[in-house]
């Protein structure tokens, strides 16, 4: 199945994004946590892109190699050689976490781990590098099963991704904030994107809620984080581990299909238990 019809089935369950992967178990970004994903049976895996010195794209979150590799180097200043010769510390790094046998991946490397297997959310540390990721990703014939993203809620945003060359026959997800006294003018810009989803920030997840028949009706679904450095509202993981109907569920009656957690394990669960 397309990643575009799979989104847009009214029967499924809510989504399940693993954020960098399932890393408790693996180094975040790695191989071995997008397997851990495959193997967890996740919609989709989100992996973070950046481009090497002699131009190879390459799958880090961080601006340096400091928190998952130990060494305090900008990877972008490296050439690829020497950014996968280095080992990965074990979950989400850091000077306590241990180091592994797992290294930096290329695009192209995880682009081959999930063919067939899992949808892919590309998050660029530059936008700048879209239409390099589109053509790396068309060359792989994998546009079906993987998401490009950017900033959809306002004219500018709309007339960057205009100026964008090769993004088109690649599923586009719009980044959105709803807030309080524009939330019609924001889902107006969105909808006018065209994007199969939308990856909402919002004041109050009511805000996000009034907009959802509307967006739907243009179908377009609903992602929201619940991460807790960048969720909303206090709509945190930490908080669904304690409450998950305060959070998960409440997050699926305001019309959210698509979540993006660390902590898919407890949302598959969780969304389970509320099908039984």
């Amino acid at each position: 199945m397309k990643y575009i019809d799979h989104i847009a089935d009214p029967s499924r369950p809510c989504a399940i994004v693993a954020h960098r992967g399932a890393w408790h178990q693996a180094p975040e970004n790695s191989l071995a946590a997008i397997e851990n994903a495959i193997a967890g049976g996740y919609d989709i895996v989100e992996v973070d892109i950046r481009q090497s010195a002699d131009g190879v794209l390459f799958i880090l979150h961080d601006d340096t190699l400091e928190r998952m590799a130990g060494i305090d180097r900008i990877p972008e200043e490296m050439t690829i050689a020497e950014i996968t010769s280095l080992r990965l510390r074990m979950a989400d790094g850091g000077p306590d976490q241990p180091f592994t046998t797992q290294t930096v991946p290329t695009l192209e490397q995880v682009l081959e781990t999930v063919r067939g297997r899992i949808f892919v959310d590309l998050d660029l540390k530059d936008l700048e590098m879209m239409g390099i990721v589109a053509a790396k990703v068309k060359e792989m014939s994998m546009a079906d099963q993987v998401d490009l993203k950017a900033r959809a809620d306002t004219p500018g945003a709309l007339a960057w991704l205009a100026r964008q060359p090769g993004i088109d026959g690649i599923p586009f997800m719009g980044q959105a904030f709803f807030r309080v006294g524009s939330a019609e003018e924001t889902a107006k810009a969105v909808i006018a994107a065209r994007p199969f989803m939308c990856e909402a920030k919002f004041d109050e997840l009511e805000t996000l809620a009034g907009q959802h028949e509307r967006l739907r009706n243009a179908g377009i679904s609903l992602w929201v984080n619940t991460l807790d450095p960048v969720s909303c509202c206090g709509l945190t993981d930490s908080a669904a581990l304690e409450d998950p109907d305060a959070i998960w569920g409440r997050m699926m009656a305001a019309g959210v299909s698509v979540i993006q957690t660390d902590q898919p394990a407890a949302l598959k669960a969780y969304i389970e238990a509320r099908r039984t």
